[in-house]
């Protein structure tokens, strides 16, 4: 999978509300009632991310929830990347 020009990510990015690029990785945090609602929103991501083999990076916090997303096989982003966001963030 090749990695995304900088023009392409920016474009990309546009489409996703609330993720930001952080070097070579996009970020986005995600806010919960409460720790229960938060583990629930982790397992939908958990199961997501199994079924397409590209694993995030999670960040729980009783009720904030910090999803990082890179290819890290190919140092960088990829459309992986954007195409697993999208879907996070139609689970939320």
């Amino acid at each position: 999978m090749d990695l995304l020009s900088d023009n392409k990510i920016t474009e990309k990015l546009s489409s996703l509300v609330g993720w930001g690029q952080e070097g070579n990785q996009i970020v986005k945090q995600f806010k919960f009632k409460n720790f229960v609602e938060s583990i629930g929103f982790v397992s939908k991501v958990a199961m997501l991310a199994e079924r397409v083999d590209h694993h995030p990076d999670i960040l729980i916090e009783y009720s904030k929830v910090t999803i990082t997303l890179s290819t890290h096989s190919e140092g960088g982003l990829t459309e992986k990347d954007f195409n697993l966001a999208s879907e996070i963030q139609e689970v939320y």
